[in-house]
């Protein structure tokens, strides 16, 4: 007898809740299956990624210090998230702004141009993460063309031109053939919060783009109608709600997040520009905002619990000898474990009866 999907209309807000909390659970255990398969106690290597990381007060930093990038694009993809607009290029977009920004501390280096270059770095990263996430809305208003597909493949179109700048035109003379830039001035680096760590100010920025997409999603007519638009593209339609403009605002709005992220990141952490200035952050964040239900602030607290699998990795590595691969594999699991969830509770299986023919 043939099985069907059917979408509930009333869901509880208790089973929303409870869906990424059992995502975690189911994703916990299998992380225990994969590590008893790898030879290993699953007490002794989850405490190492879990606990450890919290027991050290730099680590902390760095806790904070990895999650600001994730919160940050995950809250750009919200916007596109909540209008059925589907942004996976988010990694082209934050490795495009860091490129556009950098630029800017580049041509600027050894001159002493003065403290207006990290602000000025800062809208320019925004503005060329802005424009490497319209190029998929266009695609997408004006030629059809899936957003799914075009962002993806713009990731590495934006990689590769960031390994071509650091190993040709924008290469360190001095830096020992290493494809990298130079190191960037004092004016054009995010400053420290603390005097040890690496806890800088592009936190800050970060939770304020949190207040601020929280106001706008949930207090304003923007974002109603991205919410319409997405939920009910025909209501919104009659609404006189334009799918269009919604398309390029939601990706204009998700691209300049990443890219600001990505400035942030090698103005910050980094401090100049190198083929590596990402460990897949653009990807992660996609579950980040699936985990935090496409709300900033749960968006925050699923950024820090990625964040520890980041760093519970490398403690990993140097511990157990494990491969960084490990810390993937969670992310995954937990991505599909999140989107399993998510059927189970706004969907049911229902039975088609069959119809008999004479």
């Amino acid at each position: 007898m043939p099985l069907r999907l059917e979408r509930q209309e009333n869901v509880s807000g208790l089973r929303l809740a409870l869906a990424p909390l059992l995502a975690l659970v189911f994703t916990l255990i299998v992380g225990a299956i994969m590590f008893v398969v790898l030879g290993h106690d699953p007490i002794r290597a989850f405490g190492i990624y879990f606990v450890g990381p919290l027991l050290d007060p730099y680590t902390l930093q760095e806790l904070v210090v990895k999650a600001g990038p994730l919160l940050m694009i995950g809250t750009g993809l919200a916007f596109c998230y909540r209008a059925n607009r589907w942004n996976i290029g988010a990694e082209g977009q934050y490795v495009a702004g860091a490129v556009v920004g950098s630029w800017l501390a580049l041509v600027t280096h050894g001159t002493d141009a003065g403290p207006w270059v990290l602000p000025a770095m800062l809208v320019m990263g925004a503005l060329g993460g802005a424009l490497w996430g319209l190029i998929p809305a266009f695609l997408r208003v004006r030629f059809g063309s899936s957003e799914i597909l075009t962002s993806l493949m713009l990731v590495y179109v934006a990689q590769l031109g960031l390994d071509y700048l650091v190993r040709g035109p924008w290469k360190d003379p001095d830096g020992f053939n290493f494809p990298q830039s130079v190191t960037f001035d004092a004016n054009a680096v995010m400053p420290l919060l603390m005097d040890e760590g690496r806890l800088h100010g592009g936190i800050i920025l970060a939770l304020v783009a949190v207040v601020v997409a929280t106001f706008v999603l949930g207090r304003t007519l923007v974002g109603y109608s991205i919410e319409i638009g997405g939920s009910a593209p025909r209501a919104a339609a009659f609404a006189g709600f334009d799918e269009r403009r919604v398309t390029y605002g939601v990706f204009a709005v998700s691209g300049a997040l990443a890219g600001l992220a990505g400035i942030i990141e090698v103005a910050g952490p980094i401090g100049n520009l190198q083929p590596s200035i990402s460990p897949g952050y653009g990807f992660t964040a996609i579950i980040a905002a699936m985990l935090g239900r496409l709300h900033p602030v749960g968006i925050v607290v699923a950024s820090l619990v990625l964040a520890l699998t980041y760093i519970g990795g490398e403690a990993a590595q140097i511990s157990m000898r494990l491969p960084f691969d490990v810390t993937r594999v969670f992310q995954g699991t937990l991505l599909i474990a999140i989107l399993a969830a998510d059927v189970m509770v706004r969907y049911r299986v229902r039975r088609v009866e069959g119809t008999s023919h004479a």
